[in-house]
């Protein structure tokens, strides 16, 4: 793509989010949104092939469906209150809609089925703005109508959404799959603390970015993006097999990483709301997504792809990538923890 139709489309994505965020308008809302849609089409078709093409399509389709359940949210909250702003609380009925519609764009169950074929489909850096960007407008919608949400719908969407993320990536050797269902889990533990305490989940959201990030970084810096290629790396780079490690028990949430933080708040606020089965529930589910994590790790670092001698080692290369956000990323990803209490504070 050539930079000016490139700068020109990535500035509407990031204008339409601004939108979103910044509108007290539900109609302005729903056309930052759209925007924000339409503009990303030609982004995942970036590689322009038969899979790029239908991964567009899926998601072109669910959105507009996504779209369209929103305005009809609109529309219902109009009739019934009589306003347009997103500033008052919007009737329950029209608020549940809005939910529903905003669960289809971020991807949670049981809407989940086009993230893994729409990330698989497309390249790592369109997949690492589907993961990352594309989820903080939505988000900060739920966020504003969190007052009036339905606590057990965003509980049972919570609740698939973490068993989800952790049953569906087990089997996966494509790392992009992998992190679309990680993605998945990661929404499904934003979405249970919503109710509680909305400024935890802009904490998570802002955590998950920083280590998505990381992530597709590492896989884009080694054009990795199957389990095998990552194999291979091992050999050819052990200092960024090291970190890719790192990263992933980060994405697990193992402590003393900094995936461990919004988990530990997450458990303990739900723990304060007298909710004692579905944190211990989620913690357990967790592990499913630490597993996937942990043999992506064992298959980077503790082996060896099965080849002849002379082939194990693969000719050095000059890397050409620059990643120059790659050094702040990998150290926020991992060594966050100690900044806890602050954190603590400010949610």
């Amino acid at each position: 793509m050539k930079p000016p139709i490139l700068i020109t489309i990535m500035s509407t994505v990031i204008s339409g989010t601004i939108m979103v965020l910044m509108s007290s308008h539900w109609l302005t809302i729903w056309i930052g949104f759209e925007m924000n849609m339409l503009a990303v089409i030609p982004i995942l078709m970036k590689n322009f092939n038969p899979r790029a093409t239908e991964a567009s399509t899926k998601y072109f389709l669910t959105q507009a469906t996504a779209s369209m359940l929103l305005m009809l949210g609109i529309i219902t909250n109009l009739l019934l209150t009589g306003q347009w702003t997103a500033l008052s609380t919007p009737n329950p009925i029209a608020s549940n809609m809005m939910t529903v519609a905003l669960a289809m764009k971020l991807g949670l169950s049981p809407f989940h089925f086009w993230v893994p074929e729409v990330t698989q489909g497309i390249s790592l850096s369109s997949g690492m703005i589907l993961l990352t960007w594309q989820k903080i407008a939505p988000l900060s919608i739920l966020y504003q109508i969190s007052p009036s949400t339905n606590p057990n719908l965003l509980t049972i969407m919570a609740i698939m959404s973490i068993l989800t993320g952790g049953w569906g990536g087990l089997n996966q050797t494509q790392l992009r799959k992998i992190m679309a269902y990680s993605s998945i889990a990661h929404m499904g533990w934003m979405v249970a603390v919503t109710t509680y305490n909305p400024t935890l989940m802009t904490l998570n959201l802002m955590i998950y970015i920083m280590m998505t990030l990381g992530t597709f970084m590492l896989f884009m810096l080694n054009s990795s993006t199957t389990t095998l290629s990552l194999s291979n790396m091992w050999n050819k780079s052990p200092l960024i097999a090291s970190l890719v490690l790192t990263i992933m028990l980060s994405l697990g949430g193992l402590p003393p990483l900094s995936g461990f933080i919004p988990k530990w708040m997450i458990i303990h606020e739900l723990t304060k709301n007298d909710m004692i089965i579905m944190p211990v529930f989620m913690a357990m589910t967790a592990l499913l997504n630490l597993f996937f994590y942990m043999r992506l790790t064992y298959t980077t670092a503790l082996t060896m792809f099965p080849s002849t001698n002379i082939t194990k080692m693969k000719w050095q290369f000059e890397n050409t990538k620059t990643m120059t956000l790659l050094p702040p990323l990998i150290v926020i990803s991992t060594m966050m923890l100690p900044l806890t209490p602050m954190m603590l504070t400010i949610s």
